[in-house]
């Protein structure tokens, strides 16, 4: 199965490639539009390159901490079940499909990216569950019960966001692969798992580690 919307986007840098639906294969049973596995990976002429640069089809893969953060909220359906969460910078949607399916009151997808936001929309429908949606994380009303975070702390300027984070929501769970000796209380290591971004980009085996962190205020420990 083919999204033709989502492939038409990326035919715009890369007219070879196409966005398919793929099984996570990891236990969740989701799937998402992503990149084909075949995907070009030759040397792209300078302005395509330039244009992927400015504008990362970061939605077209499930990188390995939405991955593992995916499977470990269906394996756990207790951290979500009967809470509103935002999944924050939801890229794909995995996350928050994760949630969703694990029994969530409501799951907030919240990204800057319009074309995240289509892409997570596009997976919703495929995977048969519902979601509510923004651009904006400071427009988001309401109580929020916990906050949901895969793959942003690669640019050490998104670190001022885990305080930000903690402000927001009784609790906080985050995935990454990319932030060794990670030591910012009230976060604490919970969980670490092995995986791979689909389709496989040949990571070194140390983005292949994924560490889960969680915060909790005491008011949701009680």
């Amino acid at each position: 199965m083919i999204s033709s919307t989502l492939t038409d986007i990326v035919h715009e840098i890369l007219p070879t490639a196409r966005i398919e639906a793929l099984d996570l294969e990891n236990g969740t049973g989701i799937k998402l539009y992503l990149m084909n596995k075949d995907y070009p990976q030759g040397q792209l002429p300078q302005e395509a390159a330039l244009r992927l640069m400015d504008q990362p089809y970061y939605w077209a893969f499930c990188w390995a901490s939405g991955l593992v953060l995916s499977e470990y909220i269906v394996a756990n359906p207790d951290l979500v079940a009967g809470k509103r969460v935002v999944d924050f910078g939801c890229g794909s949607g995995v996350v928050a499909i994760a949630a969703a399916k694990a029994g969530a009151a409501e799951v907030v997808a919240c990204d800057i990216d319009p074309v995240a936001m289509l892409a997570t929309r596009e997976n919703a429908e495929l995977n048969q569950v519902t979601l509510t949606y923004s651009d904006d994380f400071d427009h988001i009303d309401g109580s929020v019960d916990l906050i949901i975070v895969a793959d942003v702390l690669y640019d050490r300027d998104n670190f001022p966001w885990l305080s930000r984070f903690v402000d927001r929501a009784g609790e906080v769970l985050i995935a990454d692969s990319r932030v060794k000796n990670f030591d910012f209380p009230p976060y604490r290591q919970i969980d670490r798992r092995s995986g791979c971004t689909m389709p496989d980009l040949d990571e070194s085996a140390e983005f292949r580690d994924v560490r889960i962190y969680q915060a909790a205020t005491e008011a949701a420990c009680l």
